[in-house]
Formats: structure tokens, C-alpha cells, sequence
């Protein structure tokens, strides 16, 4: 399932960030790339031991944290590898799938999602569009700034290269407590359901079975 989330981000901390990143040091993202993803990757990165970069990412991992689609669609159990990356003139990201696992010691996570929060307005670039290869074919993505999209991290993807002006933007990966996609969609689905169940019918024979139903799938597929 790909999932859009729109205003993500509210304007006074969409304002925060991009501020913030107009004085910041951005080095080579091919740092961060895995050994074939290198070969692709043209953009630069905020330092991640930066100052800049954890006072953002706490504002980042904030607005995730309070949407309830997040933990409805999602079931994250940790929000990690949050980068925020800059596109200008000729860069690209070429095709490539994440790594698996990420970090290192004691902090490795697995990539279940990946997700990309636009901070550039559309009409600011020119190119720079998020292409997603997912079960249905080829899709692209170029949302206005604030908004993001969440898509397993299993989907090859990539950034068409810009021509004009400068794409910002944060990426980061969810290690989900339910890992696989289809299993989060069924129990999303159940959920949207059951939801809307109550709402117009109240506490129902039906609300209670879909309930029990979802309570057991998830604790069949959870892994706290």
C-alpha cells in the first residue's frame, strides 16, 4: 500500500526546516548509499552529527508520531535513518531498492518503509519526481511541500534528476511490528472498517467480531 499523507508537516515547522537547512552543511549523500546504490546517487546530505540535524529530526519524528495513520496504517516500532537530502542542478537518484537492515550494533533496524517528505514546493524544481515501481506498475510522485508518502521499502524506486532550481527533502524508514506489507494492509482495511462501523452504528455484533477479528490477526503477525 502506498499511503499520502498531506500536511504532514504544519507551517510554521515546515518554515523551521527549510530555514534551518538554507545555513546548513550539506556533504555527499553517497556516504549514506549502500555499496550498488553509490553507483546512482547524485545528492547532497545534511551531516547527520550535526546540531541542525538532531534538533530536525526530532521535529520530524514529532509530526509522524501524531498522526494517527502512522499507527493505524504503519504499526511502527521505530521511525530511524531519518536523512534530509538536497537535489539541485543534475542530480539524481538512479534506480535502486534500500538496504534491508540499517545501522549498526546494537541500534539495526529493518527498512519495512520507507517513506520521503517533500520540503520544496513543487513549482520550486523542475524533474525531481519520486518514481515508485510497486505492484502496479510504475507511479509518480511529486507532492506539494509538507505532504509525504510511505511505500514498502521491497519497491525499487527512484529521483528523476532536476533541471531547475532545488528539491529538499527528508527521507527515513519505518521497522514496522508487523513486517509484511500485505498483512499491514488486511488489518488497515479491518481497521477503516470497524471504525467506520462504530461510527454510524455504534458497539454492534458486527463491530465486536471485526474487532476480534483484527485483535487476532495482529497478535498472530505482531513482532514486538
Amino acid at each position: 500500500m502506498l499511503l499520502i499523507l498531506d500536511d504532514l508537516l504544519s507551517p510554521d515547522e515546515l518554515e523551521t526546516i527549510t530555514s534551518t537547512l538554507e545555513d546548513a552543511e550539506f556533504l555527499d549523500g553517497k556516504r549514506t548509499a549502500g555499496w550498488h546504490a553509490k553507483v546512482v546517487k547524485q545528492n547532497s546530505q545534511l551531516e547527520k552529527s550535526s546540531p541542525q540535524h538532531e534538533k530536525l529530526e526530532v521535529l520530524v519524528k514529532a509530526a509522524l508520531s501524531r498522526h494517527p495513520l502512522v499507527t493505524t496504517a504503519l504499526y511502527p516500532s521505530a521511525v530511524h535513518s531519518i536523512l534530509f537530502s538536497r537535489y539541485q542542478n543534475g542530480m539524481a537518484y538512479g534506480l535502486h531498492v534500500d538496504n534491508a537492515l540499517m545501522g549498526s550494533g546494537d541500534r539495526r533496524y529493518r527498512s519495512d518503509v520507507s517513506w520521503t517528505l517533500f520540503l520544496s514546493e513543487p513549482d520550486g524544481y523542475t524533474g525531481g519526481e519520486l518514481v515508485i515501481e510497486g505492484s502496479e506498475g510504475e507511479q509518480v510522485f511529486k507532492l506539494k511541500a509538507g505532504s509525504a508518502i510511505f511505500y514498502p521499502s521491497c519497491f525499487l524506486h527512484q529521483v528523476k534528476t532536476v533541471t531547475d532550481g532545488v528539491r529538499l527533502a527528508a527521507v527515513g524508514w519505518v521497522q514496522s511490528l508487523v513486517r509484511d506489507s500485505q498483512q499491514r494492509d488486511l488489518l488497515f482495511d479491518l481497521d477503516v472498517v470497524r471504525r467506520s462501523l462504530f461510527q454510524s452504528q455504534g458497539k454492534t455484533t458486527e463491530f465486536d467480531l471485526i474487532s476480534k477479528t483484527h485483535a487476532n490477526l495482529l497478535r498472530q503477525w505482531a513482532d514486538p
